[in-house]
């Protein structure tokens, strides 16, 4: 995908005032409000797919808002499908809010007001559908204004591997074949959103699943800080600390206790490969402070000590 706008190379003071403009220029007119503004960063990456428009874009934490005024001015008529890699967030529109996730996708239609709440930073795939020709794809009672499916199973599954591969192969395809993919992509997405209704009895449960994975990901990225801590890992993810106790009451471990595990076993893992590197920097660099302390969990889980794993090579 092409990288179309970024915060990363603007100086900090003029990065938020770039954006309010980027995002009128790429979406549609709207109120843009981050809760702060001094620290944003963002991106913008584009691709075409017939008349659909697929961007991956990197939001801070902000409501935007499209109101009467911008409607009036008839930039564009299209529908909006989201689909969140990392973050949450929430549609308001027509009096109804759709929560989404990385576990669930949402539409929305921008010819009429809504608001986008931006629950932390969120990395999303963004696509800007044709409203007139997707309409014809659904009864004229079905058609819809904002909806979210489960986008973890079924046709939602499809629907969202479907974006990611087009994202990931589509420069590699001439413009027919896109514009081709392009229209199957909205059939597939109208069949998902005609069947959602059935795909929800298992959404709550999916919800908490994908967003424990987002969740122990992000950990996984960060445990050679030794300073890692669960309100750092709740506010970093946008959940409350008692959410996020929550979430891992879904393991057999605690939070706490799968940090633990997860350093023991990567150690031991590097240990065993025999690649010359010394204990204690081992144990420094999957976030444990202290050689002893890591030589003492490390027998306790495994009932060998470090030495004896790596003498086994």
């Amino acid at each position: 995908m092409d990288l179309v706008f970024s915060t990363e190379d603007l100086p900090t003071p003029k990065r938020y005032n770039a954006w309010r403009e980027a995002i009128c220029d790429f979406y549609v007119h709207v109120d843009v409000k981050a809760t702060r503004p001094e620290d944003y960063r963002g991106f913008i990456r584009e691709a075409r797919f017939g008349d659909i428009v697929m961007t991956d874009i990197l939001l801070s934490e902000q409501s935007i808002r499209r109101q009467s005024q911008h409607i009036s001015r008839l930039d564009k008529d299209c529908y909006y499908l989201q689909l969140i890699h990392r973050g949450s967030l929430n549609v308001v529109q027509r009096g109804s809010t759709h929560s989404s996730n990385a576990a669930r996708g949402a539409i929305f239609c921008a010819t009429e007001q809504y608001e986008l709440q931006c629950l932390g930073e969120v990395r999303s795939f963004y696509l800007e559908i044709p409203r007139a020709d997707f309409a014809q794809r659904f009864a004229s009672e079905r058609i819809p204004v904002s909806a979210a499916f489960n986008s973890t199973q079924g046709l939602g599954r499809i629907t969202t591997e479907f974006c990611a591969a087009l994202a990931g192969e589509g420069s590699k395809l001439s413009q027919d074949v896109k514009a081709k993919m392009g229209d199957q992509l909205m059939d597939i997405l109208a069949i998902t959103l005609q069947s959602a209704e059935t795909d929800t009895g298992s959404l709550d449960g999916s919800v908490q699943q994908a967003r424990l994975r987002s969740i122990r990901q992000w950990i996984e990225a960060h445990l050679g800080d030794p300073n890692l801590s669960l309100e750092r890992i709740a506010s970093a993810n946008g959940v409350s600390l008692r959410y996020l106790h929550h979430l891992f009451r879904q393991s057999e471990m605690s939070a706490s206790e799968w940090i633990w595990d997860r350093r023991l076993q990567l150690a031991y893992d590097k240990i065993a490969k025999g690649e010359g590197h010394s204990i204690t920097s081992v144990a420094f660099e999957h976030g444990f402070s202290s050689s002893a302390h890591f030589s003492t969990l490390f027998r306790r889980k495994f009932g060998l000590s470090p030495r004896d794993v790596a003498k086994v090579r």
